[in-house]
């Protein structure tokens, strides 16, 4: 967990359990070098690929990160996120996510959004468990579909940025946790452009506020 995603006492509710990169593994020195970096504040050099390191475990270890930045940030608004108050997943009136892994659910199902969270956040999670697309140990080669899996994680969890940003922001600024969603969303952004991980037309719900935090930063 990044140095700047503390909630005061709400910090140790997470909507899943977080998800642990081993002390002592190269890439548990990959995420302290990354906190090094966000620590300077310049998000744009922070997300760039360290001299010599392998693409595949930057993106892996940044991946499991953005996973558990997310899933804080939602379990602070689980209270406000209900089948009442969010009946279908949406981004604002005009997106609306319908869920399917192409495993356990083939054919997708629309679902309200606090179901498709809990599906979505599961998915990932047995994801970066398994230890043949995701692997901790020195040595163990990234399977040829990672970068491919990868870019479908990050796609989803940007899903749920889009969902607070548009349905729960109010209960966010209630919080007084604004600061850390921006903070979060806006590193998550920087990342995925710097890598090329999320197609622009998946980006389009948050255009202007990708557009607004991006700009100045150009």
């Amino acid at each position: 967990m990044l140095a700047y995603y503390i909630f005061g006492n709400r910090s140790s509710k997470t909507f899943k359990p977080k998800k642990n990169i081993p002390e002592g593994s190269h890439q548990y020195e990959l995420l302290k070098h990354a906190e090094a970096t966000l620590g300077s504040g310049n998000l744009r050099m922070a997300v760039m690929l360290p001299d010599g390191e392998d693409l595949n475990e930057w993106v892996a270890v940044n991946t499991v990160d953005f996973f558990n930045q997310i899933n804080m940030l939602y379990g602070t608004i689980t209270d406000f996120c209900t089948e009442e108050s969010c009946p279908v997943m949406s981004a604002g009136p005009k997106y609306e996510y319908h869920w399917a892994d192409g495993t356990n659910i083939k054919k997708p199902i629309k679902c309200s959004a606090p179901k498709y969270i809990d599906y979505l956040m599961t998915w990932v999670q047995d994801q970066l468990d398994d230890e043949t697309l995701f692997p901790s140990k020195i040595g163990v080669p990234f399977r040829r579909n990672f970068m491919s899996v990868a870019k479908t994680i990050l796609k989803r969890l940007f899903r749920v940025y889009a969902h607070i940003y548009h349905q729960h922001f109010d209960s966010v600024m209630q919080l007084q946790e604004e600061a850390h969603l921006n903070t979060s969303f806006k590193h998550f952004i920087f990342f995925v452009q710097e890598f090329n991980l999320i197609d622009r037309k998946e980006l389009v719900p948050l255009q202007e506020l990708i557009d607004k935090l991006t700009t100045k930063d150009r």
